[in-house]
């Protein structure tokens, strides 16, 4: 399954990353490459969990698009 992950930069140069799809899924990093693995992490241990606990793993329906800013 593909998930989407929304990364943001933050004032302080971090970052934080979120899956819409997975409530509660969520990573910080000191750079762009950490925030990716650290949420790749987070994402394969929140579904271990669903899973673990009979939970229903929600499907990925999250999509992106980019807007033209004029």
């Amino acid at each position: 399954m593909n998930y989407v992950v929304v990364i943001e930069k933050a004032g302080d140069g971090s970052y934080s990353a979120y899956v819409p799809d997975l409530p509660g899924c969520v990573a910080c990093g000191e750079t762009l490459e950490e925030a990716k693995k650290i949420i790749q992490e987070a994402v394969n241990l929140h579904i271990d969990s669903l899973r673990h606990h009979g939970e229903l793993v929600p499907p990925p329906t999250a999509t992106t698009d980019t807007v033209h800013a004029a």
